[in-house]
């Protein structure tokens, strides 16, 4: 046996005696590595709130650095369909900026199983803001990792303009920045999601002073964490990516009702041959929250409070 199939096996394992085993048939979907189906049973209801579509008829903003291959809406609901998912987030990647026609398109061709964020700058009007909102739009994503989008500073007047409409910020930002940003989250007047569990570093995790800010927040401001990206800083790997574990699972422990689950497909951010596998990343959530009843408000109950469904 490989040591690639041991690890596979390893983490099956212990979904296995979290959950209860099942077996399924193989699927394959564009980039995305394996085949195999959850070895949990997915509660109906269950949400990706985290997905990109990429298409190449859509020009690239100026700048933006992020430019990976086409990822349809065809691709991804063979993702939904091998993943059990019933609905789903799509969110603006940095790649196409504040040009959110892709995203409003994506949203209507899934129809109602969908909800989306967009990227927006300060100059936005109310009536775009009504437009978007009947669309499916449901927050405004900011980052401070990548080149695109619109720039931190529009942040503020953009959540004064969206909080009528009960929209939030997302935040896809490094952990460092989330503490220099820390004043300013906490006079948003609306909630922050925070991408990636904030993006917090290894080894540090839960021990970087970033957690702080963000159960702070939590605790005060009603903030909302995505257990999303565990491959984008583990120094672990898979399939266990336990380095991330150790921070989902604290995040679990503090805030259950305050988190929600996503894939982040088609991975932008890792190479063509690389891709990590998307059942590993939902097996995953049953190691991080072995607890049913728990695992299935990150799922079902906290996205659909989140996003209106």
């Amino acid at each position: 046996m490989t040591p690639s199939m041991t690890r596979r096996a390893h983490i099956a394992a212990l979904v296995a005696g979290a959950a209860g085993l099942r077996p399924a048939a193989a699927q394959t979907v564009p980039w995305s590595s394996g085949t195999d189906r959850p070895t949990f049973t997915v509660p109906p209801g269950a949400t990706d709130c985290h997905h990109h579509i990429y298409d190449a008829r859509f020009p690239a903003a100026p700048g933006a650095t992020l430019r990976p291959p086409d990822a349809s809406v065809a691709d991804y609901k063979l993702l939904m369909r091998r993943l059990g998912l019933t609905r789903h987030v799509v969110v603006q990647p940095s790649t196409y900026g504040v040009d959110n026609s892709l995203l409003v398109e994506s949203v209507k061709a899934f129809g109602p199983t969908a909800r989306g964020i967009a990227m927006l700058d300060a100059a936005v009007t109310p009536e775009e803001l009504k437009r978007l909102d009947g669309a499916g739009i449901r927050g405004v994503r900011f980052g401070t990792r990548l080149p695109g989008g619109a720039p931190i500073t529009d942040m503020v007047p953009v959540a004064r303009k969206i909080a009528e409409l009960g929209w939030h910020i997302q935040l896809v930002s490094d952990g460092d920045k989330i503490v220099e940003l820390a004043d300013t989250l906490k006079g948003l007047p609306v909630p922050v999601v925070f991408d990636h569990m904030g993006h917090l570093p290894e080894p540090a995790g839960p021990d970087h002073p970033g957690f702080k800010v963000i159960a702070d927040l939590i605790d005060k401001n009603g903030a909302w964490v995505k257990l999303t990206g565990a491959y984008i800083l583990s120094k672990v790997g898979p399939p266990t990516y336990a380095d991330r574990g150790r921070l989902a699972r604290a995040y679990v422990a503090l805030a259950s009702e305050r988190l929600v689950w996503g894939s982040d497909w088609p991975h932008p951010t890792a190479a063509a041959d690389a891709k990590p596998d998307d059942t590993v990343l939902i097996d995953l959530l049953a190691v991080w929250a072995p607890d049913e009843a728990v695992r299935n408000r990150i799922l079902v109950a906290n996205p659909a409070k989140l996003y209106g469904f």
